[in-house]
């Protein structure tokens, strides 16, 4: 019996000595494949076989390398620079933003919607630029801009000259005498604003050169025109994706004007230097708070102020380019012969960033030469906050101004806020604020202002000095809007009487309104 267990002894151990050698073979089968794939990998990329999936992010002719990979010499040659216009659009030590190496954001390109904005303008390089790329971030790819002051002067224009897609009009005394031909001074929709003086001047003046910009858009080929300041900042949320051209793109085609409602930046410090890098809070527009909502929250939104936001409430909006396309002043469009088709986005807006500097109130009395007094403000400014705000800026000093800023525009009570933005009143949006700063930290500014040519043209440079010098005279006297070539006594008889056809759709100019109001001591609701 024992011979007989030590013979079969052998033959129950096999199967377990089989097992342990699949077991080894597999272990080291997967060992061997990664390291195989890993060592093929290795090969073809070195090799040029697979491509590296970041040169997906880069323009053709370029080093396939995300800014802040390696130092620019544009960068620093502009950070060196002296100029204290662009002192904050160097670039930054913390991490890039990889998506927008090429500053130049081809022009060119053939994707619809084409769209542009025009604006009247008399900044400098810290405002316009961050305004101008944020915009090309999101859809934009033409500019028309028509500068003065600052705006015009040789340093910023040659910077705006050598960006792709822009076109910088000078205020040149031609310009003024072909606007002064205008069609636009012998219609009635804009004439209650003519020969006036500082914003109803400046709306006389955005409103031509709308006009003016119309026509090049559409010799340009260009899909949608909007007219939009360059402290204001389009918010196309509602979209697909954070796009205006997707937004725009997703419009049905038998709509004419697209209302964007205005959203007004709500400060919550007096030291702010940089608003669309630092400014994160809003106040909604009405159309897009609940009516019991907003009537119910207006004493606390207001704070004591004329109105719910500190200026205007009826937002900007975006025209279709089509023939018989006109403006209607700053913040609408209108066709000589039809009626507009126009929809009001219930998500996007444009976001006002306004009063957002303590040194905005004194800016703005400086552009105007109107007497601080109750009367005379009324002829200068539309609204009743722009009133006030350049009566205390023209007659307090530093320490009342500041008191006043704090008390009418700055939003100190957390308890408020809180409250307020709880019920929607107010609202944060971060997406502007991360999109310029994320420019800044890739070198796009530096890089726009480094390569930008050390001179300009005589011509050019001739149309800088006349529009500088134009600006100038025009701040330190405030002087109605004007037609050239015409006298005062032949204004009446400049004007001529529309077509019938034409007059059929005649509406006047839209100008700055202010949002619905409550008066507390009648206890009725004006809309």
């Amino acid at each position: 019996m024992t011979n007989h267990h030590h013979l079969h002894a052998p033959l129950r151990s096999a199967p377990q000595s089989s097992s342990q050698s699949f077991t080894a073979k597999l272990l080291l089968l997967l060992t061997l494949l990664p390291l195989s794939l890993a060592a093929l990998a290795f090969i073809l990329q070195w090799r040029g076989g697979i491509p590296d999936p970041t040169t997906r992010w880069s323009p053709p002719g370029s080093h396939h390398l995300f800014p802040g990979m390696e130092s620019s010499p544009l960068s620093s040659a502009a950070v060196r620079s002296s100029s204290s216009d662009c002192v904050n659009l160097g670039r930054s030590a913390s991490s890039s933003f990889p998506y927008y190496q090429n500053w130049k954001f081809d022009s060119g390109s053939n994707l619809r919607p084409k769209i542009l904005i025009t604006t009247s303008t008399s900044a400098g390089l810290d405002q316009i630029l961050p305004w101008m790329f944020y915009h090309k971030v999101i859809g934009v790819s033409t500019f028309y801009l028509f500068v003065e002051g600052k705006a015009a002067s040789p340093e910023v224009s040659k910077v705006l000259e050598s960006i792709p897609g822009v076109k910088v009009i000078y205020r040149t005394k031609e310009l003024e005498e072909q606007q002064a031909r205008s069609r636009i001074w012998n219609e009635t929709w804009l004439s209650s604003f003519f020969y006036k003086p500082c914003n109803y001047e400046l709306f006389v003046k955005q409103s031509l050169n709308m006009e003016m910009a119309i026509v090049m858009a559409r010799d340009a080929g260009m899909d949608w025109i909007i007219h939009l300041d360059t402290d204001e900042l389009l918010h196309p949320a509602g979209a697909k994706e954070y796009s205006l051209k997707q937004l725009l793109q997703d419009v049905p085609g038998n709509v004419d004007m697209v209302i964007f409602p205005n959203y007004e930046s709500s400060v919550e410090q007096d030291d702010i230097k940089e608003p669309f890098t630092e400014v994160s809070m809003f106040k909604r527009n009405y159309d897009h708070v609940p009516k019991d909502t907003y009537f119910g929250m207006y004493k606390e939104s207001t704070r004591g102020n004329p109105n719910y936001f500190l200026t205007y409430g009826n937002g900007k909006s975006a025209a279709r380019i089509q023939e018989h396309l006109r403006p209607n002043g700053a913040h609408r469009w209108h066709n000589y012969m039809k009626t507009p088709n126009e929809i009001k986005l219930e998500e996007a807006a444009v976001l006002h960033y306004t009063y957002a500097r303590f040194s905005d109130l004194t800016s703005r009395r400086d552009r105007c030469g109107c007497k601080p007094t109750k009367e005379d403000v009324k002829r200068c400014f539309m609204l009743e906050f722009d009133r006030a705000a350049f009566i205390i800026a023209s007659t307090a000093t530093e320490e009342e101004m500041l008191k006043w800023y704090h008390e009418h525009i700055v939003w100190d009570d957390k308890d408020i806020k809180i409250k307020l933005l709880r019920k929607g009143i107010l609202t944060r949006i971060y997406a502007p604020m991360a999109i310029i700063q994320g420019l800044r930290e890739s070198g796009v500014f530096s890089s726009v202002i480094a390569s930008a040519p050390t001179t300009l043209s005589k011509e050019k440079f001739l149309a800088t000095i006349d529009s500088s010098n134009s600006s100038r005279a025009t701040a330190s006297v405030s002087h109605p809007s004007r037609k050239i070539g015409i006298s005062r006594e032949n204004k009446a008889t400049a004007r001529k009487t529309l077509d019938v056809e034409v007059a059929e759709f005649q509406e006047f100019a839209v100008p700055p309104l202010a949002p619905p109001v409550i008066d507390f001591n009648e206890l009725t609701i004006e809309v």
